[in-house]
């Protein structure tokens, strides 16, 4: 098979392009910009385009599959002369079914928590040995690409982004998928751009779980009234099974969660990941997977990257980060690390990056999200809002749409890094939170200067 990536760099589609040349596929692919860490990966298995750019010229009929990226535009020169061609074009999500319809296809979806619970899932199967191909959003350890496609195994993973599927196909990644287990992890409005009220996102989510099967079964978090209802909209004949936080205690900065008369004592914290836990469980139970055998697994699970991922620490403090960048998952990441570290004081930096949180009109949705906080800071670039055509944002708006007066709010990243690094760090964590990075600061390099102060 011969295929031909348009918009390789994305994070998606360059592992997707890794994962068939592991396959044994010819792989080619365009891009007019490339990143890091794309752009090494890529360049590590022979992928990376020689020039940047589109080269419709390089098409022809000898191309068995032409793969879209949603980074390209609907008028690409590339998509326009595949058009022309007639060659067979497939979006990302697309593209995935086609090589997985053939096996059992279990999809996480839910505004949060779905990159945790597919990591969950991967981490037990592959420690009891059970082969499966998988698609998930973060880099795991002892995971070397974030899809895997094979021949032999008969389960496929799926992490079920509602985000739109390709500029020439406006339907959410997850109505793909057709799963025979579906999990929604929760329910809380996101992509205003492309889902302008709560009503049409929440209609997302009925659509995907009125997919499952008669055969297959919807797990869903009980203590999500949205997910509820969604639930409640399924038909009568689908298997639905709910859950919600397991009984567990916190003693010394360790998490122990008791289950079946045992206890176990768990590496990573929160009550959200605890949630993300049992509704990976469930996943797992349905896959032939014991209760012992799931807790026996998932005490090693560490968690995936920037999902609350420690940086550094010492016996006095520790550096966290973490993709949280929505209000519900904001609030979730700060009342973990809070909650993990009572005696702690608590310093919770968070980054208004995505399109949603640089509107005005969505960030209201943002009261009381920082509340559990020590000190909590707002950091956000004007250069960023520019690059996105979004309307100009002031901290006034910031400080009144966050509700909490002690806020602070930067939009200077080195005098917000210069400010953190003075702070005494006595008994005391750091949470920076984004699915950015601060207009250029260096966790690593950050938490290190905070960690010399002792």
């Amino acid at each position: 098979m011969k295929v031909h990536f348009i918009a390789i760099g994305g994070s998606a589609m360059h592992n997707l392009a890794i994962a068939l040349h592991k396959k044994g596929f010819t792989v080619t692919g365009s891009d007019d910009e490339i990143f890091d860490p794309a752009k090494g990966r890529l360049a590590r298995y022979g992928l990376l385009p020689t020039e940047e750019g589109w080269h419709p010229e390089k098409l022809d009929h000898s191309i068995d599959a032409i793969i879209l990226g949603m980074h390209a535009r609907a008028d690409n020169p590339e998509l326009a002369r595949a058009q022309e061609l007639g060659l067979k074009i497939f979006s990302y999500p697309e593209y995935l079914y086609e090589q997985s319809k053939d096996k059992k296809r279990v999809v996480i979806g839910g505004s949060h928590g779905k990159t945790t619970i597919t990591a969950m899932i991967l981490h037990v199967l592959q420690y009891h040995n059970i082969d499966c191909d998988y698609m998930v959003g973060a880099q795991l350890e002892g995971f070397e690409v974030m899809v895997k496609l094979s021949e032999s195994a008969g389960i496929m993973v799926f992490e079920g982004d509602e985000y739109l599927t390709s500029p020439i196909d406006r339907r959410p990644k997850f109505h793909l998928y057709n799963p025979d287990i579906a999990l929604i992890s929760g329910i809380a409005w996101d992509h205003i751009n492309v889902f302008p009220t709560f009503d049409i996102y929440v209609e997302q989510f009925r659509i995907f779980a009125r997919m499952v099967p008669s055969s297959g079964a919807l797990i869903y978090c009980a203590e999500d009234k949205e997910v509820v209802n969604v639930a409640k909209s399924v038909a009568d004949q689908v298997r639905t099974v709910p859950y919600g936080i397991p009984e567990f205690t916190v003693h010394n900065g360790v998490t122990t969660v008791s289950h079946d008369g045992k206890k176990t004592d768990i590496l990573v914290f929160g009550q959200h990941n605890l949630q993300n836990m049992n509704g990976a469980r469930l996943v797992c139970n349905e896959l032939g997977i014991s209760n012992d055998q799931f807790y026996e697994a998932i005490q090693y699970f560490k968690g995936a990257a920037k999902r609350l991922e420690l940086v550094d620490k010492n016996d006095q403090t520790a550096v966290y980060k973490d993709f949280a960048h929505s209000p519900s998952k904001l609030k979730a990441t700060t009342t973990a690390v809070k909650e993990q570290f009572p005696e702690r004081r608590l310093v919770a930096c968070m980054e208004l990056h995505t399109f949603s949180s640089l509107t005005q009109e969505f960030l209201q949705q943002y009261k009381g999200a920082m509340d559990q906080a020590d000190v909590a800071i707002v950091f956000f670039s004007p250069h960023a809002i520019e690059l996105k055509r979004l309307p100009a944002i002031t901290s006034e708006m910031v400080l009144a749409a966050f509700g909490n007066p002690n806020i602070k709010v930067y939009t200077d990243s080195d005098k917000l890094q210069k400010d953190l690094l003075a702070m005494s760090w006595n008994q005391a964590n750091l949470l920076m939170m984004s699915s950015g990075n601060f207009h250029g600061i260096d966790f690593a390099e950050l938490a290190k200067g905070i960690l010399k102060k002792f």
